[in-house]
């Protein structure tokens, strides 16, 4: 059954993202597109549905964490040069408000530092311009080959 939020359309410049496993795809759609502030960091969005939603009708946390928490490690892999495989090491979440079915979710995403062995950035989850989450993560490379980034927006 369609949902009434199935119908809005997506605002310009974003792009649907194929990146991520099969737990961040099940978000989705989720877009991207580069920021506007020159950091050459992506915005991250969906479009709220009642799949995100808890027993009252509003964004589950975990929902909310877990697009904080991808939309953090996205960007501190696509700013390291050249991209390597991290994880997240530590991620602390405010929930300061909520979203509902139909409103356009974007995780705006600051890098803080990258080292050598662990990156630093917050995230800031917004509906417009109220902020629903404040996030700070702590990411650390894995060893592993360098993996080839997957979004192109």
């Amino acid at each position: 059954m369609s949902q009434p939020e199935d119908d809005l359309p997506v605002p310009p410049g974003f792009q649907t993202i194929h990146h991520g496993g099969p737990y961040f795809a099940a978000l989705g759609p989720v877009y991207g597109k580069p920021a506007e502030d020159g950091s050459g960091t992506q915005v991250v969005a969906l479009r709220v549905q009642h799949k995100h939603t808890n027993v009252l009708g509003v964004t589950h946390g975990g929902m909310l964490a877990t697009l904080a928490d991808c939309a953090l490690g996205m960007n501190v892999v696509l700013q390291r040069d050249p991209p390597q495989s991290m994880v997240t090491v530590s991620l602390t979440s405010d929930f300061l408000s909520s979203a509902k079915p139909g409103e356009w979710l974007e995780a705006h995403v600051t890098i803080r530092r990258q080292g050598a062995r662990l990156a630093f950035a917050e995230c800031l989850l917004q509906v417009e311009d109220r902020v629903i989450l404040r996030a700070s993560g702590v990411f650390s490379v894995t060893g592993r080959e360098p993996v080839k980034p997957r979004v192109k927006l």
